[in-house]
């Protein structure tokens, strides 16, 4: 039996931190919301699951606000050259299409017929990665999320 690292290699190359923007649009391009992302990918040894994401998201303070922030932790199992997420947020699973790209396909679990395919690209360096969510509902697309990152640590 393969360990993660070893079947999913252009995984492993995401362990770190990345700090980046997102930016979700609908079908015509309109942006619908933009802000601040740190995401830490980890692959603990010994752990109760092998692979392990926090999300940091952080929106500025507009007119009579305050800033918003969420966290968000996803802890993965590895089966069958997969990546398996089963969260109080999320259930999905992600896996290899190339020597550059994870595809992920997950669906949040209070937002009833909708799903999102997450490609993401890491770079021949590994240092940066463009991400994009497309968002389906009922099978049909309604709006997509564009992030560009960078690794920090």
């Amino acid at each position: 039996m393969s360990t993660i690292q070893e079947a999913m290699p252009v995984l492993f190359r995401h362990e770190g931190q990345w700090a980046g923007t997102y930016t979700t649009v609908d079908n015509v391009g309109i942006v619908l919301d933009k802000h601040q992302s740190y995401i830490t990918c980890q692959f603990p040894q010994g752990k109760a699951y092998p692979y392990y994401q926090t999300n940091r998201y952080t929106w500025s303070a507009e007119k009579g606000s305050e800033e918003k922030v969420e966290e968000y932790q996803f802890p993965g199992e590895y089966r069958d050259r997969s990546l398996w997420f089963d969260t109080e947020r999320i259930e999905g699973r992600a896996w290899e299409a190339d020597n550059h790209i994870v595809i992920l396909k997950f669906a949040y679990k209070d937002i009833p017929d909708a799903y999102v395919y997450e490609m993401i690209h890491i770079s021949d360096c590994n240092n940066h990665r463009g991400r994009t969510w497309h968002w389906f509902k009922q099978g049909e697309i309604y709006q997509r999320t564009l992030i560009k990152e960078q690794r920090v640590k």
